[in-house]
């Protein structure tokens, strides 16, 4: 049941790019590097490119808007397409579509983006795609579609990969609004694949030198590279991403101020040192490196997933985006998130119920926010249709992570049990 909305119309994101202007390749490179100017120093190292000339398939990581502006340098003076989710079209779609943007909503299946991608490489230009489809909540590579090996091998062109490093450090997904001060930025652009090895090569094969190209880890390269962050403030917000104490196991209940996070259940308190490592104020320091207790809180989620002991049912506020120039208040909803049926989003708006439904086999990941710039800066998911897009505000508090993590394992659970009966019935 879709929603009753006066206004029926929807973004059309099934139209095709128009070829970017050389004048708006030349502005956007001038505005990137001005609006560089005034950020932390940079460096862009190309690797591999040598007589590399469009058309190729650019793919980069993704921690912060400043990714576009390194991006539009380091692509001068080619035209360069980028795929964009719908949010990025916010009170902007004619800027967007004379950049030649490809419109897309997070985590859909859309198969005219496949016909617009393949548009672009034939006209002899760069496609730049962001495949992780979201800043990296914890300065690692979030899961790759295993899709991106099918659509490379259709293509039939070059893939080159671009890693960002610092941009999180420098800005982290969760706290952005306060940037860090002397966190260096190095971006290395890399041809990994040729056109002969894209045409050689199985799509396990493309899949597998996609994911080693755009591994990374941010807290390891700045104690690699001892970049010390001494600000006062650096560990507010961690706890958006550190949610569950490995203490006590208590969830929701972290919380963090100045360079301190801790556990308001059992009172446990950790550091975050100028080199981004944690250490316990007393007692044994569970996890030193944030990554590993990020995955450990993976762990603990599919492991409720597994026993049959993970639900998530909570009240809603929700604002939707079916156009670009206005988010449209829904106002009380209720979202539930089930392993069985996925996401279930229920409403009413205009007099009639309506109710969307995402199921887990469909979305690989799910589009986050903890301090979402355009509407109210508090945390909210974003549920998306083909047609629509839901940002929904939970009543709990510092929820969205774990519903982020169970996304993801309810996909891999998903794909792990088709393989298994793929695998009986050939075996």
């Amino acid at each position: 049941m879709e929603v009753n909305y006066k206004n029926k119309k929807y973004y059309n994101t099934a139209k095709y790019p128009i070829r970017q202007p050389k004048i708006m390749t030349f502005l956007l490179y001038l505005v990137s590097k001005i609006a560089l100017m005034f950020g932390p120093k940079y460096k862009i190292e190309k690797i591999n490119m040598e007589g590399l000339k469009p058309p190729y398939i650019l793919l980069s990581n993704h921690m912060y808007f400043i990714d576009f502006e390194l991006s539009a340098v380091a692509t001068f003076p080619h035209r360069v397409n980028n795929v964009a989710t719908i949010d990025g079209y916010y009170r902007r779609p004619w800027l967007m579509e004379l950049l030649g943007c490809i419109c897309k909503r997070k985590f859909t299946t859309d198969l005219h983006l496949i016909k617009s991608i393949k548009r672009v490489l034939q006209k002899g230009d760069v496609l730049c795609m962001y495949p992780e489809a979201r800043y990296s909540p914890c300065g690692t590579t979030a899961i790759l579609p295993d899709s991106l090996g099918k659509l490379i091998k259709s293509c039939k062109v070059p893939v080159v990969v671009t890693i960002h490093h610092g941009n999180y450090l420098y800005t982290p997904f969760w706290n952005y609004r306060k940037p860090r001060k002397n966190v260096p930025l190095y971006t290395t652009v890399t041809k990994i694949l040729s056109a002969e090895d894209v045409a050689s090569k199985s799509v396990e094969e493309i899949n597998e030198a996609i994911k080693a190209a755009m591994e990374y880890d941010e807290y390891k390269w700045q104690k690699e590279h001892n970049i010390i962050i001494d600000q006062p403030f650096r560990a507010e917000g961690l706890h958006k991403i550190l949610y569950q104490c490995p203490a006590c196991g208590t969830e929701h209940e972290m919380a963090s101020e100045g360079t301190k996070l801790f556990c308001k259940s059992c009172g446990k308190v950790w550091e975050m040192t100028e080199l981004g490592e944690l250490k316990a104020e007393k007692g044994v320091t569970e996890f030193s490196h944030i990554p590993d207790w990020y995955e450990w809180e993976r762990a603990q989620v599919r492991t409720q997933i597994e026993r049959g002991e993970y639900c998530f049912e909570d009240e809603v506020e929700v604002y939707s985006l079916p156009r670009c120039m206005k988010f449209e208040k829904l106002g009380a909803g209720k979202l539930v998130h089930d392993p069985r049926r996925g996401f279930i989003l229920t409403g009413e708006y205009n007099g009639k119920k309506y109710e969307i439904e995402r199921h887990p086999s469909g979305m690989y990941g799910v589009h986050i926010e903890y301090d979402y710039c355009y509407l109210r800066p508090e945390d909210c998911i974003d549920i998306s249709t083909d047609k629509d897009s839901f940002y929904c505000y939970p009543v709990k508090q510092n929820v969205v992570t774990k519903l982020s993590l169970a996304t993801e394992e309810l996909f891999k659970l998903h794909s792990e049990k088709i393989k298994n009966e793929k695998s009986t019935r050939n075996g």
